[in-house]
């Protein structure tokens, strides 16, 4: 599965693009459809801490599903959209099989 991770206005380490790719990476084992995956860091400007927005779409044949969360910390917020994008991929499962 290809990983497309683009940082807005800032430059993102190697550590949080491994991260990032890893969790990633695990949508796959969930739906064997998946194709691809875009990344989109960005910093809010608002003045509170939880300024660091993960916006996440996955590529499954057909169709795209996507996520956005804002969090304290760019891993934490990766961890809240890679567990939405599974109950997704889990209700797409479902919706294709038919149950």
């Amino acid at each position: 599965m290809k990983v497309n991770i683009s940082s807005l206005h800032f430059k993102s380490d190697v550590k949080l693009d491994n991260f990032i790719r890893v969790k990633a990476s695990k949508l796959n084992t969930h739906f064997e459809g998946v194709v691809g995956c875009d990344v989109t860091l960005r910093l809010d400007n608002a003045q509170n801490n939880e300024n660091k927005i993960v916006e996440m779409r996955v590529l499954i044949a057909g169709n795209d599903l996507f996520a956005k969360k804002q969090a304290r910390s760019f891993e934490e917020a990766t961890d809240e959209v890679v567990d939405s994008l599974r109950r997704q991929l889990q209700r797409y499962k479902e919706k294709i099989r038919g149950i």
